[in-house]
């Protein structure tokens, strides 16, 4: 080879090496949340500073979601796996990180699952605690403040750009939590009819009961005698309306509702979403607020 030809080929290898380490120090880090509220967080405070996935596939029910050997090799690795634990996600346990991972319920205020009278329990999880928090607006505070540390640890570069936008999230928070307060504040009913109870939280914040076809679980499958006791209940009660959730059958819920004559509306419990909440860009906000305007109908709220 020539004198020439060594130099060309030194530069070339000389500018694919140069490449190579653009290429690395351009990557941006890979942070995994497990569900949208998470995701939501993360994504308002990191904006486009980092490559921020939600682990659940949309539209996918998380009490039954098994993550595929794909999507494991992808989380182990991650810069950084926020999930929401309390139990929610029963597949993390014995798996190995590459890299730093948070178990959020550690940072908010857990309550315990409780029973109403007809004895519903909950089935899918492994512990006493109700894993839905993030209806609880100020434990979304708590988990916004917690994110923005970590963000902050792994690109320290943009501290200050995460912290300003995490006040913006915050006083959103806020303001949310003010008009559920004020939204809910005087309403005829004391209580609002789901498939599936995720919204304890909710319920205890704002003064108004959950009664549950099937408790805590998405997967039990409701008795003739439990359905019978619900249409009876709204009868007397006069309740309008009942709710079931994006993630699970409405075929029961719809049969009630057409039994008790009383209408019957989607209410998200933020777990995940779906394809059609993708393609309309819903934020946790946009959607917390339409499960508001729904709850403070039903209850009819002045």
């Amino acid at each position: 080879m020539s004198f020439k030809n060594i130099v060309i080929a030194l530069t070339i290898f000389q500018l694919f090496i140069t490449n190579q380490i653009l290429y690395a120090s351009s990557q941006k880090p890979l942070v995994a949340t497990s569900t949208f509220s998470l995701y939501d967080i993360t994504k308002h405070i990191a904006m486009d500073r980092v490559d921020t996935y939600m682990i659940l596939p949309v539209g996918v029910d998380i009490h039954s979601y098994e993550p595929t050997p794909r999507e494991m090799i992808k989380l182990y690795k991650s810069d950084l796996v926020i999930y929401s634990g309390a139990g929610l996600e029963p597949w993390i346990k014995n798996f190995e990180f590459k890299k730093r991972v948070i178990n959020m319920s550690l940072y908010v205020k857990l309550i315990k699952l409780k029973e109403d009278n007809e004895g519903h329990g909950h089935h899918h999880h492994d512990s006493e605690i109700d894993p839905h928090y993030w209806q609880d607006l100020q434990n979304m505070i708590k988990v916004t403040e917690q994110i923005t540390k970590e963000l902050a640890a792994l690109s320290p570069q943009n501290r200050e750009f995460y912290a300003k936008n995490r006040d913006a999230y915050v006083t959103m928070l806020k303001k949310l939590d003010s008009d559920y307060k004020s939204r809910l504040k005087s309403c005829r009913l004391d209580t609002i009819i789901v498939n599936h109870n995720a919204f304890s939280y909710l319920s205890n914040n704002y003064g108004f009961s959950v009664k549950a076809l099937s408790g805590f679980s998405t997967e039990a499958q409701p008795s003739a005698k439990d359905m019978a006791a619900l249409i009876e209940f709204i009868k007397k009660y006069k309740q309008k309306t009942i709710f079931f959730e994006n993630f699970t059958s409405d075929k029961v819920m719809k049969s009630i509702a057409k039994e008790a004559k009383v209408g019957v509306w989607v209410l998200q419990p933020l777990e995940n979403i779906t394809a059609d909440e993708v393609v309309k860009k819903l934020s946790f906000e946009d959607i917390m607020r339409d499960n508001l305007t729904k709850i403070s109908k039903s209850l009819e709220c002045r």
